[in-house]
């Protein structure tokens, strides 16, 4: 099952087939879902732009609202070894099977506090695959400014 969310709207059909084609890629993982790399301070630093850390197997260990990882000596020796900050983007893969016990699983603490679903998941050990993406999806919706973005690139499509 492939679910896509409505503040994706520009949303790379080609993203959505790698997406859906991830758990095959990865028999162990429940769920599936996408990131690309954060090139712009202001996207790091934004509370509607959801950020994930990912493990060796591309396998998602947190995500927040906040920019993840904390880089602790960053001020100090600049960034010449820290992870590049990875957006979430708006799109899940899920097995069947899982999505059944998805929908019965209480919520999770760390869930509510973020305010993100898929953090239920983690937080009852099952685990998201995440592709990365070379490519930025269009912006997401989240505020009425996105809106306007998004409405202003449709509206220079259609012409």
């Amino acid at each position: 099952v492939v679910n896509v969310q409505g503040d994706e709207p520009l949303i790379d059909p080609q993203l959505i087939s790698q997406v859906a084609n991830l758990l095959q890629k990865k028999p162990l993982a429940h769920m599936g879902t996408a990131a690309h790399a954060i090139d712009s301070i202001a996207d790091q630093n934004n509370s509607n732009i959801v950020k994930v850390v990912l493990n060796a197997n591309h396998e998602a260990l947190y995500f927040s609202r906040s920019l993840i990882p904390f880089v602790r000596d960053a001020y100090r020796d600049g960034y010449p070894n820290a992870p590049v900050p990875l957006r979430h983007v708006g799109i899940y893969s899920y097995r069947a099977g899982f999505l059944r016990q998805f929908i019965k699983l209480p919520q999770a603490p760390i869930e509510v506090s973020e305010s993100l679903e898929q953090l239920r998941a983690l937080w009852h050990g099952y685990k998201i695959a995440v592709h990365v993406s070379d490519a930025a999806p269009g912006p997401g919706v989240d505020t009425p400014e996105d809106l306007e973005k998004v409405r202003a690139i449709w509206a220079a499509v259609r012409r």
